[in-house]
């Protein structure tokens, strides 16, 4: 059974920003011990998981109880950097818009202080019946809310 009080998997808050570690596995590299280009986009949506489970929901709360699914809608990455084997990475999400049925982040995947890859991802809320945009429950904008940050450092 899994501890859902566990939050040391999840990463953490740091002001208004979620910052999330992970290392990269074989199965995240090429032959050449090269991250993958797709996979930068798994990190990056593993990240946003986790800190939708530290503002207390997870995907399938939100599907079950709302009857919704935050899908992609827009995405751009920009590759800087490379990643390799066993790299200990940082992914640092931030919430750049909050909208009726949307959600806007930019994540930044960092190895110690350098920039690998910046995603500007957009999210609509979607009806799991209808698959068309829906508003965000309110509870679940409530807690983004307090994340949204505009200001570019």
């Amino acid at each position: 059974m899994t501890d859902t009080n566990d939050t040391g998997l999840l990463g953490y808050i740091e002001g208004k920003r979620h910052i999330f570690p992970l290392m990269v596995f074989y199965e995240d590299t090429d032959a050449g011990g090269v991250v993958y280009h797709a996979n930068y986009l798994a990190f990056a949506e593993r990240a946003r998981s986790a800190m939708l489970n530290l503002l207390g929901f997870s995907n399938r709360s939100v599907a079950e109880r709302h009857k919704v699914a935050i899908a992609v809608r827009h995405c751009t990455l920009d590759f800087r950097r490379a990643a390799r084997l066993e790299d200990r990475l940082i992914v640092e999400s931030r919430l750049i818009k909050l909208g009726g049925a949307s959600l806007g982040f930019e994540q930044k995947i960092m190895r110690d202080d350098e920039l690998l890859v910046v995603i500007e991802i957009y999210l609509a809320c979607m009806s799991l019946q209808e698959l068309r945009a829906q508003r965000l429950p309110e509870e679940l904008r409530m807690a983004y809310a307090t994340y949204l940050d505009v200001n570019e450092d």
